[in-house]
């Protein structure tokens, strides 16, 4: 078994920053020279997430949208109380889409669907420079 971990860093904007990593992601698989395994793919940060979905205008849209129904920007949050801060909703939303996600590596190459990218978000409510760290396990 064969273990290789690399990051890149992403600048996105404030609640609706849409990176798609896809390349790189498949660069690193490529450089780790391992043909069957899996990869993870993981963003630094509590107000940050990676998820798969196509990437398109629509859905970029989309998201931010259902994700405003479900934990809207200017709800309540215990959270602003115990920090001062006004990002509660960014914390409660990266929590739903979670942190990371394993893509398993076919050949050598991500088994990914016709229409599936790998998305980092940045839910925050400010611009961030976001680190993702990508591992590659297998042989």
């Amino acid at each position: 078994m064969k273990v290789e971990s690399y990051s890149l860093e992403v600048v996105l904007e404030a609640e609706r920053g849409f990176a798609d990593i896809t390349r790189e992601v498949q660069e690193f698989v490529e450089r780790s020279g391992i043909s069957q395994g899996v990869v993870t793919v993981f963003v630094t940060g509590s107000t940050g997430a990676v998820i798969a979905m196509e990437y398109e205008p629509g859905l970029k849209k989309d998201i931010p949208e259902a994700l405003e129904r479900i934990a809207p920007r200017h709800g309540d949050y215990a959270h602003h109380l115990t920090w001062g801060d006004d990002n509660g909703s960014s914390h409660v939303r990266a929590a739903l889409l979670g942190p990371s996600m394993t893509i398993p590596v076919v050949k050598g190459r991500l088994t990914l669907g016709t229409w599936q990218q790998v998305v980092v978000v940045n839910l925050d409510t400010r611009q961030r420079r976001r680190r993702v760290v990508v591992t590659v396990m297998g042989v």
